[in-house]
């Protein structure tokens, strides 16, 4: 286990070693062994990374409602956003597990999104705010921006079914007609239509975005 390569990944070299250690100890090596959990700092950690997306979203995002915003953030600051960062920078290589832990899929999951918050701490502990937020920012930057787009996007469909249902219950289908691109980088094409007669054709990196640009398309069209 070389903790450089996990410095050279996320971009920040620990002047206290075993701070970086530390951040990547789970509470079954550390039970084990006698040593620090990253348990503290992933608590630092937390409130760290949701004062730093809190104001992100504040400067950056002036469109957005305080609602908007809240809501933005949550998608962003979740288990599943943190273990894509752990799995990007291959957290899995350098965690301290114990031998009494099981490695299921869930529990793997939920021990390298904390270590992410867990490593956001210890780098602030090491040097300053401005490098954990350096840190945030550049693993959660594209995360953010597809947030808030489609938090933008929240009401069409809500808008185009009580629309389409004003006089009574109509049958309103979204159906995926094509999937373009390769596993990575896939593209979803989505037909909206209302009892049998097609409104509108919309396409999205996910079903759900291009339902919702399906429905914002028929919102216009209708």
């Amino acid at each position: 286990m070389n903790l450089t390569d996990c410095e050279n990944s996320i971009g920040y070299v620990f002047k206290n070693k075993n701070l970086l250690k530390e951040a990547l100890t789970h509470t079954s090596y550390a039970y084990e062994n006698k040593v620090k959990s990253n348990e503290r700092l992933e608590y630092l950690g937390d409130s760290i990374l949701e004062f730093i997306i809190s104001e992100y979203l504040y400067l950056k995002y002036k469109n957005l409602s305080e609602g908007e915003m809240t809501k933005v953030r949550a998608n962003v600051v979740c288990e599943d956003s943190l273990f894509e960062i752990a799995k990007n920078h291959n957290f899995s290589d350098f965690l301290y597990l114990g031998k009494s832990e099981t490695h299921s899929q869930n529990s793997k999951k939920a021990i390298m999104a904390d270590s992410v918050e867990a490593m956001i701490a210890a780098i602030f502990l090491d040097s300053n705010l401005e490098n954990a937020k350096k840190f945030i920012i550049d693993n959660l930057k594209d995360t953010v921006e597809i947030a808030s787009k489609n938090v933008g996007m929240k009401d069409y469909k809500t808008v185009l079914q009580e629309k389409l249902q004003a006089n009574g219950e109509v049958k309103i289908q979204y159906v995926v007609t094509r999937e373009e691109g390769p596993d990575h980088d896939k593209t979803f094409v989505v037909e909206v239509s209302c009892n049998g007669k097609i409104l509108a054709e919309g396409q999205g990196k996910n079903k759900k975005n291009a339902e919702m640009e399906a429905a914002r398309i028929a919102l216009k069209n209708i």
